[in-house]
């Protein structure tokens, strides 16, 4: 039901609707960039695009429409039924599958917040059949219909998202420059380029094959402070069984994926406790291994490799070395020096790998410097995803009228 005083129009009636449908250019590697369906994203239109045409080309293919700020590109294709609005007038092209949406007879942005309501987004679930839309028909987007009041409301109602857009773009940076500083305080305090307060004995450093280290640390095979541990299962069946990701370690299988990927027979499944590492001994290259601290007990594939460490290593310290992008890189080269010609990393090889060992109070503190980076970082996420859940719920109520707002309050 339209609310008392909106009106309700197709698309192509509150804008003009312009396919860019044209030959496939001829690329160079540096010009004008062109905008496929795959780097449309909602917010400010990217022109970072590995694809360019010269100016010549561009006023050949762009010479049926002008874009201007405040139009809206629109994706038919890849990431299908995704938009971006126009921030500048610098030029770019449109590649195949885009629609460039001029809004004539609606506020432009509150145009591009219609494009993300709910009803925008029931309408392409609609026209897919309930399936996963892939590919929007033109002639179908045309139709597709979009709700609003008077235009000085429709400019109120954008107005006040875009206080939450800008919240929401202010966490992004805080989230961002989190990252970076956790990143850059990793690589410091992993190869003792910053030292923590009272552990520092010495200022002098040797060679690695790697990077420089404090002379009063060890560079050691992981073998030597590390066994590994080839329990089997048995008759159990009570027991969790886990997966290993690449960015968050140790997961359950059956919450992580929402339903069942491995065997209904798991009496030849590893035991892998609490306290112990372990990886897919054919995934390890892309930076899959976990320290198990979610269960007393779990079960994992017959491929994974599961290894306990001595009194000498904390697990967090250890566990934080392993899961850097320095050691992934270390993990492929490894797996493809393998004699395993099933492009697997076995023991025999990974417990060769060496890992640079402070003294063990010094690796406590390491880790713990580092664990409290990601609880500001999660602290940020999480005001992200609040923040979003809160704008999600204010569109809901301001696109379809059930909370108005006041003109003359501002």
């Amino acid at each position: 039901m339209v609310p008392e005083g909106w009106t309700e129009k197709r698309l192509d009636e509150a804008s003009v609707v312009i396919d860019c449908k044209h030959r496939t250019p001829s690329y160079v590697p540096d010009g004008i960039p062109v905008i496929s369906p795959g780097s449309i994203s909602w917010g400010p239109l990217s022109l970072d695009s590995p694809r360019k045409v010269t100016q010549e080309e561009y006023e050949q293919l762009m010479d049926h429409c002008s874009v201007e700020p405040g139009d809206i590109v629109f994706s038919r294709n890849q990431s299908a039924g995704v938009g971006a609005y126009v921030a500048n007038e610098e030029p770019f092209v449109l590649g195949q599958d885009t629609v460039l949406i001029k809004p004539k007879d609606y506020d432009a942005r509150y145009l591009y917040l219609c494009m993300q309501s709910d009803l925008f987004r029931r309408q392409m679930f609609k026209l897919s059949g309930g399936s996963t839309f892939s590919r929007i028909n033109l002639k179908e987007l045309k139709r597709f219909k979009v709700r609003g009041p008077t235009r000085s409301e429709q400019r109120k109602i954008a107005c006040i998202l875009s206080t939450w857009d800008k919240a929401i773009a202010t966490v992004e940076k805080l989230i961002e420059n989190s990252k970076a500083q956790k990143k850059a305080l990793m690589q410091q305090l992993l190869t003792g380029k910053r030292r923590m307060a009272g552990f520092i004995k010495t200022r002098g450093y040797f060679e690695t094959k790697y990077c420089c280290l404090p002379s009063d640390w060890n560079f050691i095979q992981i073998g030597d402070v590390a066994r590994e541990v080839n329990s089997r299962n048995g008759g159990r069946s009570n027991l969790p069984v886990l997966a290993c990701s690449k960015y968050e370690g140790f997961v359950d299988s059956l919450k992580y994926f929402k339903k069942k990927v491995f065997s209904s027979d798991t009496s030849n499944y590893k035991i892998v406790a609490f306290g112990t590492f372990g990886f897919p001994s054919n995934h390890i290259e892309e930076g899959s291994i976990g320290y198990q601290n979610l269960y007393d007990t779990g079960l994992v594939s017959p491929i994974y490799t599961v290894f306990q460490t001595t009194s000498a290593v904390h697990d967090g310290y250890l566990y934080k070395v392993l899961k850097t992008e320095h050691y992934r890189q270390i993990f492929a080269a490894s797996t493809n020096a393998s004699v395993d010609r099933r492009g697997s990393l076995r023991w025999r090889e990974f417990s060769k790998i060496q890992v640079p060992l402070p003294p063990l109070e010094e690796q406590k503190v390491i880790s713990d410097a580092i664990d409290q980076a990601d609880k500001e970082l999660a602290n940020y996420l999480s005001q992200f995803a609040n923040i979003k859940e809160q704008k999600k719920a204010l569109m809901q109520q301001l696109l379809t009228g059930k909370r108005r707002v006041k003109i003359d309050a501002i």
